[in-house]
């Protein structure tokens, strides 16, 4: 016969066991589509996947990375995804078309799209951008923009030629002279170019009459009218863990790169660095 000790041990272990399954069993599954491959733009959402503050909040997170706000946007604006992570403006032209999705959350008080070009090829101001050739990252937020940044600055687009082009083409073109400027931004494109030695110009929309926010948390409205605990909770989360990232970039490129082993650890770190300043904006 068993002892006391071990029938108490052995229902402890039982009980464990239960517990550990009706966790499991709470844990509800949520898709997360990002804008962009994963990096220092969407690092909080890796630091709160792995401070387990989703697990936390009774939540199986799943993150996909994306190619792009704008389509992203569609994604959900085709009822083919249901949550996920683009530039508001982008977001809000959808809505504005008749797209059933809404806007949650807002990351990144200020935009961080920008014109860069290279100091050698003499753009000193928007209105040397009249008679070049400007790319234009296919599916990104940056080509919504553009009427509402060249309005502001007394352009119109038949003043350049424009020439849209795959988003890993931007960098390369830009450095070969394939086009003259590119409309990137300070998270991505400036980073890669700088780590590659390029001297740039660039022109940040938010200087030159485009002051709006940026990457934000959205979702269907189908989503938002049936899952808002799970919202609440997911929204709460990933504040949480955007606050962990800005306060620990180091553990938070690790918690990336575990999430996400194909990173660049090194462009990751200098890509959440360059975010900062775009979490609290005048």
């Amino acid at each position: 016969m068993k002892t006391l000790i071990e029938r108490l041990a052995t229902v402890g272990a039982v009980v464990a066991s239960l517990a550990a399954a009706t966790a499991t069993q709470a844990q509800t599954p949520v898709t997360f589509q990002l804008n962009w491959t994963a990096g220092g733009p969407n690092a909080g959402f890796a630091a709160a996947l792995g401070e387990g503050f989703y697990e936390q909040a009774g939540l199986d997170v799943t993150i996909v990375q994306g190619n792009g706000s704008g389509n992203t946007a569609q994604l959900v604006a085709s009822g083919r995804a249901q949550l996920a992570y683009a530039d508001a403006v982008v977001v809000s032209q959808l809505v504005a078309k008749g797209a059933p999705m809404k806007v949650v959350s807002t990351i990144y008080q200020s935009n961080p799209n920008e014109v860069t070009a290279l100091k050698k090829t003499g753009i000193k101001s928007l209105k040397d951008l009249v008679g070049k050739k400007v790319g234009v990252p296919a599916g990104s937020s940056q080509a919504p923009m553009l009427p509402l940044f060249l309005r502001a600055n007394g352009l119109k687009e038949s003043d350049m030629v424009m020439i849209n082009m795959p988003v890993a083409s931007m960098v390369p073109s830009l450095l070969q002279g394939q086009v003259d400027a590119i409309l990137g931004s300070m998270d991505a494109y400036q980073i890669q170019l700088e780590q590659q030695g390029a001297q740039l110009d660039n022109f940040p929309f938010a200087d030159y009459g485009v002051p709006t926010v940026s990457t934000s948390i959205f979702a269907s409205n189908s989503y938002i009218k049936d899952n808002p605990d799970v919202l609440r909770k997911f929204i709460a989360a990933s504040l949480k863990g955007w606050s962990f990232a800005l306060d620990n970039p180091e553990k938070t490129i690790e918690h990336i790169k575990v999430a996400f082993p194909d990173v660049n650890e090194k462009l990751a770190a200098a890509e959440l660095a360059a975010i900062t300043p775009l979490f609290c904006s005048g």
